[in-house]
Order: C-alpha cells, then sequence, then structure tokens
C-alpha cells in the first residue's frame, strides 16, 4: 500500500548560515557602526542584540532577508513578542518551528477527511503518515496540503509504492 509522511522540518544548516551571513552583514552596515550589536545562534535559538528595540527589529529584518535567500520558509520563524531589555541593550529570541505540533495535525487531518480523499491519515508524533491505495489519492492529498495556506511549511518524505 503506497505511502509517505508529512513533515514540518527546518535544516540547521541553513538556519547556522544564515546567522553568520547576518553577523557579515552587520560588519559592513554604515547605521551599525560604532554601535553595539550581534547575532548569535545557540541550541537552535538565534539572539539579536543591540543597543535599541529598532535596531534590534533590523537585524531581525536582516535575519529573515538571510534566511529567504537560503530557502528557509518565513512561516517558521517564531519572534518574541517585546525585547528584553537588561543593561543598555535590547535582545530578542529568535526560535524555529520542528515538527508538527497536535492542532496543527488534527487541522490536516480534517483538511483530508473533508476533501473525500481516498487516503486515510495517522499522527506518528511530530509527523503525519498517509496511507491510500492509489499513488493519484496520495498525489492529491500532497497538492491539498500544498494548496491549503496553514501557517506552516510542510516537507513531503518516504514515498513509497
Amino acid at each position: 500500500m503506497p505511502s509517505f509522511d508529512i513533515v514540518s522540518e527546518v535544516d540547521q544548516v541553513d538556519i547556522r548560515h544564515a546567522t553568520e551571513n547576518t553577523q557579515r552583514e552587520l560588519a559592513t552596515r554604515f547605521d551599525f557602526r560604532g554601535v553595539e550589536a550581534s547575532v548569535t545562534i545557540k541550541d537552535e535559538v538565534v539572539t539579536l542584540t543591540a543597543e535599541s528595540d529598532f535596531q534590534c527589529r533590523q537585524l531581525l529584518d536582516m535575519l529573515s532577508k538571510n534566511l529567504v535567500k537560503r530557502n528557509v520558509d518565513p512561516y517558521v520563524i517564531d519572534v518574541d513578542e517585546e525585547a528584553v531589555h537588561s543593561g543598555k541593550t535590547f535582545s530578542l529570541q529568535v526560535r524555529f518551528k520542528q515538527g508538527i505540533d497536535q492542532p496543527m495535525a488534527k487541522k490536516i487531518i480534517k483538511l483530508v477527511k473533508e476533501a473525500k480523499v481516498k487516503a486515510q491519515t495517522a499522527i506518528q508524533g511530530d509527523k503525519l503518515r498517509v496511507t491510500g491505495k492509489k499513488r493519484d489519492d496520495l498525489q492529491e492529498t500532497i497538492a491539498l496540503v500544498k494548496g491549503a495556506d496553514l501557517g506552516q511549511p510542510f516537507q513531503f518524505e518516504n514515498f513509497r509504492d
């Protein structure tokens, strides 16, 4: 029986490269000359530090542009609402959504059932397994999930006949 997995993952190498490119761009930017600002990555969390909240937001824009250049979907970025002020610096924590959480998985299952596609969907941890009798049904499911604006990028892997 044909099957495939729906996953939502971000390549850590792309995040690291985008962070490093943002650090290089920060060193050459005229508006950041003489300003204490930095971009660091540790444990899959990027920390943006600058002397003002506005400069933190500029760093976030620079990071997101570099992520887009590396084909990382902007939907995966999870940023703090407000910059944390400590001493004379502000800092923002940028996290990246990995995996499919329960509410999103249930939303996808409901979407597939409402479309009356002849495929079964099962939650397996942070991914979804879709099985069906025909490849065409699975391809229809892929098109359905790609076409729906669910606020998160999905990848389709382990397509087996």
